[in-house]
């Protein structure tokens, strides 16, 4: 083989892999659907690729390498058919019967794989969120089989290890074939009630990036971008639904924020005393696009409210400038559409700002379920906030120390420190 055939393989190779990353996600979508069991589309989808990695550098890559997966996978599926309804019988039994029993299954494949392509994905995401599992279960399927990450990547995204990740996935799937479940959108009140466990998923991913619960670092970019390129293909596929643009707008514009929050040790900036020329102005104008689209639709979910919120940072060009009475506003709204001690303890901050520290010193005390955030470490930090700003230092100071003592993040933790030292002074 010369050089130059070499390297024109290397090339096809290179096509044939960007290809079956883009592709990969409804290849699986469209399989599951058709057999009703994760890991075997997952099989069929890989025995395509090695199928394309023999024949495309010999013919070149096709026209429409999409279709042309698809239609490898699915003669491997109706072989597999095939192949299940001879390994019990005499060949000469299933000669007489193989076309009437194996017709349903086939024409269903058929089916399935002519059906709506996005139906086929949005699919494969509502099984992957299915209420019936644990939120981390959830998240790492949803981000094995929808965002075609490895276990292993996983893994290190949320500081587990690679068993526990694939423990994790394997009940999972088998908790989805117990069930029986159809790899289908549902429809009506049903899909309605499903919809808030994908978006929960797909937000709970994004904060694991944006502010990370645990080790070293403070933000992982690439947990963040995952999430928002799922929320992207949500906004795709359900295009009339306020909530879904809500979550990707939160997301495009919490996300332009992520170079800016931590200085070049690694340290963390608080939102008045990040350079704002450090955020990402593209991401910000996505994120007021999809808001506005939720607006049009009449839109005043949680994720709605919450993405207005963002947006209140977003257009002030300097700290000074943030609308605070507003952002106050439009957490009052949040704590009656969505009820809970954390919306109350940012309702408090948010007027601590607007109206000064003692405000938000009364709400923060009267919160109902303040038992709940005992161990929350913004609690406490809020809490040492508000003092701080009253000059009350005495009274701030071990506040700043019980919240360094509850966060399991390292950056968190020095700077809540270095607040602590800060009332000595």
């Amino acid at each position: 083989m010369t050089a130059s055939e070499t390297d024109s393989n290397g090339e096809t190779h290179r096509a044939i892999e960007a290809t079956f990353r883009i592709e990969r996600a409804r290849l699986i979508a469209g399989l599951a659907r058709m057999v009703r069991d994760i890991d075997r589309a997952e099989e069929l989808a890989q025995e395509a690729l090695i199928v394309a990695l023999s024949d495309w550098p010999k013919s070149g890559v096709p026209a429409n390498p999409g279709a042309w997966l698809t239609a490898v996978a699915k003669r491997r599926a109706i072989d597999a058919i095939r192949h299940d309804q001879m390994r019990d019988r005499k060949h000469e039994e299933i000669a007489r019967t193989l076309d009437e029993e194996a017709a349903d299954k086939i024409a269903a494949i058929d089916a399935a794989l002519d059906d709506d392509l996005g139906d086929e994905l949005l699919g494969l995401i509502f099984t992957a969120c299915h209420p019936m599992l644990s939120p981390d279960a959830r998240a790492a399927l949803t981000l094995r089989v929808v965002g075609g990450l490895t276990t292993d990547e996983i893994a290190r995204a949320f500081l587990s290890s690679e068993a526990t990740i694939a423990q994790r996935i394997g009940r999972a799937k088998k908790a989805i074939a117990k069930a029986g479940l159809a790899f289908e959108v549902p429809r009506g009140a049903e899909r309605a009630a499903r919809l808030p466990a994908v978006l929960e998923v797909i937000y709970l991913i994004f904060n694991e990036g944006y502010a990370a619960t645990v080790g070293d670092d403070l933000v992982r970019p690439g947990l963040a971008r995952e999430a928002q390129r799922l929320g992207r293909i949500l906004a795709g596929l359900m295009p009339d639904e306020a909530e879904v643009l809500g979550l990707l707008a939160l997301m495009e514009i919490q996300a332009s924020r992520l170079n800016a929050r931590t200085g070049p040790d690694g340290a963390f900036i608080p939102i008045t005393e990040q350079d704002r020329t450090r955020w990402d102005q593209l991401l910000i104008l996505r994120g007021l696009d999809a808001l506005a689209r939720a607006d049009a639709l009449g839109g005043q979910g949680p994720y709605v409210l919450q993405a207005a919120l963002a947006a209140c940072h977003a257009r002030a060009r300097r700290a000074a400038d943030t609308d605070w009475p507003r952002i106050a506003a439009l957490y009052d709204r949040l704590g009656v559409v969505t009820p809970s001690p954390v919306v109350d303890l940012n309702r408090a901050i948010a007027h601590s700002m607007a109206f000064g520290p003692d405000a938000g010193l009364k709400l923060i005390d009267e919160i109902p379920d303040a038992d709940a955030l005992r161990h929350y470490a913004p609690f406490p930090a809020a809490r040492g906030d508000f003092l701080f700003r009253a000059g009350r230092l005495a009274e701030a100071r071990p506040e700043f120390e019980a919240a360094a003592a509850l966060t399991r993040n390292a950056r968190e933790r020095a700077f809540l420190l270095s607040r602590a030292d800060a009332c000595e002074s």
